[in-house]
């Protein structure tokens, strides 16, 4: 018997559960419970077992979690230590049997109405698209059809292909993987999303309202063209165009290169057949002409503009025009305004000089005023600006002094 202790066998439990790896089991959901985090927890019940199955917030979307209903559930096992517990981490809980779809797909088609994205006005698909985009299934089937079409519309056209997986665990996000990858292409103007026939269940990742939600928010027009004529899942209808088959959305998409040239054809046929009908008539207008009538019509109709042009100068009078110009000079009063102009000058002239004569320093020591300064020219206005035998400077009204300071 072997003994060890009760770490090291929970971490031998742990390295064993982790080595089963990514797994899918079925089962009934009993009691699901939803914390506030988004986590939800339940457990998968079979007829003599059960686990306990955690689905993270990050995939809560992805994992339908109803009492009662079965469904296929994807994920790998964990071992809590601590706990001494082990479970399921859920990364996609999708229900199954044709009831539980059913109603899965109702739920989500309300969810899909109640936004706007089922109903919505669809985009025109480009006639001459710069390249399209298809996602299809690794099967040869599907890519064989549509590349068949091609080779018989416009051989060699140019055709972006994404091969995912089309139904399982883990499609739905390839097929939204793949189809980001293709609207981020600047010269893929158009995706296709191919897939051949299949049940319910196998079609449920075409279903899936993240797909759906890609599909509505994907730059560039899709076309749906998923299973036989009578498979209907959700992204039908949010696709721009639905298609019976993969090969009906191909002859939709690639241009029908034979059209295309008869078409070109035609309007080239069109305009030479414009131009020459044009052609024709002007030379037949050329042939109709009278020159010699043309020629007397214009030379009437300048001899008329010249005797306009002559009744004119007759009645234009210069000598009168000056005349009257002359009169009109005469009564304006033009030297009047000048002289009110120098008067009102002068007098502001005047007032001005008076202002100056009245600041005039020289004014102030006319009267008997002067001014002190020290010998480094600062104006004494106090006694204590100068010591007794200081000489001083003594400004006049005319001419200057110096002295010398007592005490």
């Amino acid at each position: 018997m072997r003994r060890v202790s009760l770490v090291r066998l929970s971490a031998e439990i742990g390295r064993s559960v982790a080595a089963l790896g990514r797994l899918f089991t079925e089962g009934e959901v009993v009691r699901p419970t939803v914390r506030p985090s988004g986590v939800i927890y339940f457990t998968l019940r079979d007829r003599s077992a059960q686990l306990s199955v955690v689905c993270p917030a990050s995939r809560a979307r992805r994992c339908r979690v109803v009492h009662g209903e079965r469904v296929g559930v994807t994920g790998t096992l964990c071992w809590s230590v601590d706990r001494g517990q082990l479970s399921l981490s859920a990364e996609e809980v999708v229900p199954v049997g044709a009831g539980a779809i059913a109603a899965a797909l109702a739920e989500c088609r309300r969810r899909l109405e109640s936004d706007g994205l089922i109903g919505r006005p669809t985009r025109a698909l480009p006639v001459l698209p710069a390249a399209i985009g298809v996602i299809c299934g690794a099967e040869a089937a599907v890519r064989a059809d549509i590349a068949s079409v091609v080779a018989a519309r416009y051989a060699g056209y140019p055709v972006v292909w994404r091969e995912v997986p089309v139904s399982g665990p883990g499609a739905a996000e390839c097929l939204v993987g793949a189809l980001e990858s293709l609207g981020a292409l600047g010269e893929v103007e158009v995706i296709i999303l191919a897939r051949g026939g299949g049940d319910a269940a196998a079609l449920l990742a075409f279903s899936d309202e993240e797909l759906c939600r890609a599909i509505a928010a994907s730059p560039v027009p899709v076309v749906s063209a998923i299973g036989h004529h009578g498979d209907r899942p959700l992204c039908d209808e949010v696709a721009d165009l639905r298609c019976g088959t993969p090969s009906l959305a191909a002859m939709a998409v690639v241009p029908d290169r034979a059209a295309l040239e008869a078409g070109l054809a035609a309007m080239l046929a069109a305009a030479s057949a414009v131009v020459t009908g044009r052609l024709q008539g002007a030379e037949r207008d050329l042939e109709q002409m009278d020159m010699d009538a043309a020629l007397q019509a214009g030379l009437g109709l300048a001899s008329r503009r010249l005797e306009l042009a002559a009744g004119a100068l007759a009645r234009f009078d210069p000598a009168g025009r000056v005349a009257e110009a002359a009169r009109a000079l005469g009564g304006l009063d033009w030297r009047g305004p000048l002289v009110r102009r120098v008067a009102a000058a002068g007098t502001e002239l005047e007032g001005r000089r008076r202002t100056l004569d009245a600041l005039d320093p020289a004014g102030v020591l006319d009267r008997g005023y002067a001014v002190v300064r020290r010998l480094d020219g600062t104006v004494l206005r106090d006694p204590s600006q100068v010591t007794a035998g200081e000489l001083v400077d003594i400004t006049l009204a005319r001419g200057g002094l110096r002295a010398e300071v007592q005490r």
